[in-house]
């Protein structure tokens, strides 16, 4: 018995423990809740990505070196915790694209969000088709012209701004040197090899900005735009592109902008609601089942102070739909203790003590406990494999909560009913372990 109660305390312990660092960090800010955008207020920008000069089999890295360079452009400007993310939707034509999702927490001026992103040049390098130089190469115009861009945006190491020393252009012609990384470089040594005397296109947002031949092999992996720059335009190139020369042209197609007083009437609204939801299941716990009750209601306060912290360590983003899985996942959590605490009243019913009674009611609740969890879980699976950003959020919230209520429900409630060592005989046992209206 002793060592029953013993792990009772240690568990209290823990979860004392847990709580108090949850409740510290949140008093003194040192660790606050990761706050989704519709609760901490903010910009949601998404954008459609072109990706008609990309190859079916690189649409993927595309996209994944796209979200990577909006990503590092924006937390140049210092906005906290950005989220930016691909998503692949459907049009009303049945159709579908990538899109991007950008979420700039704290930012709700629409138009500096759209600033922050910026007109960041795409950069992309084409090999003409053909040896035929084109009288006229409009943006329309440069599909047909040209193959799609075998170097672009993604390749790029870094952008500098130097003058010509008067070897292949004008003297002290400002010019902006491109570095490609080891993939970009690799490909520009064998492009330029195996195309000795053909057109080789370097393009800035669709527009030709120099269609040089190439002369000779370049295995350096080095290449020049020059364009008749002033020193400040060229300057000015080179830094957009080390913020990010994207891969691929996108396209603004929605906004959405949430104030921050309705985020943080939205954390109170989640706020009260958890309280008063959490005080509810308490007294009808406390009501309906009295000893195991007030035992499941220690539970399930232990289970909320578990849950909290694995939301600050992993950290979980929550929005309003996770709010409201988490509440949802507290009401599942006691569920697990009606089965358990009925299936005990019919064993004690059948005349067995109460250390046994207990022992068996756990054990023969377990199956539908167990097959009902899955079931949740599943769900929460596919929802989150499947779902939008905000479904997703709300899969993990609710997955979290329904494996964390299977740990608190079957052995945090079990160890401390054992621990407690009272029999329900005489009429203070019976009270305690009767249930409803009944003495």
């Amino acid at each position: 018995m002793w060592k029953i109660r013993l792990a009772a305390l240690v568990i209290l312990l823990v979860g004392a423990g847990i709580g108090w660092w949850v409740y510290s960090s949140q008093a003194s800010a040192s660790r606050p809740f990761k706050l989704g955008l519709d609760l901490s207020g903010g910009t949601q920008l998404v954008y459609r990505a072109d990706l008609s000069a990309i190859v079916g089999s690189d649409v993927a890295d595309s996209m994944a070196s796209l979200r990577d360079t909006i990503e590092r452009r924006v937390n140049l400007f210092g906005v906290s915790e950005p989220i930016v993310q691909t998503q692949r939707g459907g049009t009303l034509a049945g159709e579908t694209e990538e899109r991007l999702i950008v979420e700039l927490p704290g930012v709700t001026d629409t138009q500096k969000a759209i600033e922050l992103i910026g007109e960041t040049p795409v950069l992309e390098f084409r090999l003409l088709k053909g040896d035929t130089f084109p009288s006229q190469i409009s943006t329309s115009t440069v599909n047909k012209l040209f193959y799609p861009a075998v170097i672009t945006g993604k390749h790029l190491k870094s952008a500098q701004l130097q003058f010509n020393q008067g070897i292949g252009g004008v003297p002290n012609e400002p010019v902006v040197v491109l570095t490609f990384n080891s993939d970009g470089k690799k490909i520009f040594a064998d492009l330029t090899k195996e195309n000795v005397g053909r057109y080789f296109g370097m393009f800035l947002d669709g527009v030709a900005i120099s269609v040089p031949v190439i002369r000779e092999a370049i295995p350096d992996g080095t290449a020049v735009i020059s364009g008749n720059f002033t020193p400040e335009d060229a300057k000015e190139l080179a830094r957009n592109l080390n913020y990010g020369a994207l891969p691929v042209p996108i396209e603004l197609i929605s906004t959405q902008t949430v104030a921050g007083t309705l985020g943080a009437e939205a954390v109170q609204s989640g706020l009260a609601a958890g309280l008063w939801g959490v005080l509810a299941v308490i007294l009808f716990m406390l009501f309906w089942y009295r000893l195991p009750g007030a035992i499941a209601s220690v539970a399930l306060l232990l289970y909320i102070a578990l849950v909290l912290g694995l939301f600050l360590l992993i950290p979980v983003t929550l929005t309003a739909a996770g709010i409201a899985a988490f509440i949802l996942s507290v009401g599942m959590a006691v569920d697990a203790n009606i089965l358990i605490f009925e299936r005990t009243k019919e064993e004690l019913a059948a005349g067995k003590s109460t250390k046994d009674a207990i022992h068996d009611g756990f054990a023969r609740a377990w199956l539908s406990i167990r097959d009902s969890n899955i079931s949740s879980i599943i769900t929460a699976v596919v929802l989150f494999w499947f779902g939008t950003s905000l479904i997703k959020g709300f899969a993990l919230v609710f997955g979290l909560g329904v494996l964390v209520s299977m740990l608190t429900a079957i052995t945090v409630s079990r160890t401390f009913l054992f621990a407690l060592g009272i029999e329900a005989k005489g009429n203070l046992g019976r009270f305690l372990f009767g249930s409803g209206t009944k003495i």
